[in-house]
């Protein structure tokens, strides 16, 4: 119970919501951090978080992106994020972007491509 209640610390979760039934009465951002603390105490070698940063605010998507950092830090896990926008991935390092649409990747490349999207966009005839 003391890894539930560092890690709720850690996502700045209120301690009831740690005894509450799983996503009872939830905010959708409260629903996102708790799968982070899934997450953090069920230690998976490779996690896939879809969309992580849906529905919280700026402070709390800042919050789950360093959550998730740590996480990597100290399990060495592999992560598979997916995500709609690029300011969680402004506070993290990911090691490999892929942009893919209509289910084909048409871009790859390092943490330099958010830049570029974010700036040009892209268009799905290149690749």
């Amino acid at each position: 119970m003391n890894e539930i209640k560092s890690s709720g610390e850690s996502l700045r979760l209120r301690e009831d919501l740690l005894g509450r039934s799983l996503n009872y009465g939830f905010s959708g951002g409260e629903k996102k951090k708790m799968e982070i603390l899934q997450m953090s105490v069920l230690k998976p070698s490779l996690a896939i978080l879809d969309e992580p940063d849906s529905g919280l605010d700026v402070d709390a998507v800042r919050v789950v992106a360093e959550n998730i950092n740590d996480f990597r830090k100290k399990t060495k896990s592999g992560i598979l994020l997916i995500t709609h926008y690029s300011r969680i991935l402004n506070y993290m390092d990911p090691q490999l972007i892929h942009v893919m649409v209509d289910g084909r990747m048409v871009k790859e490349g390092g943490k330099e491509l958010i830049k570029e999207i974010e700036e040009g966009g892209y268009s799905p005839n290149e690749g």
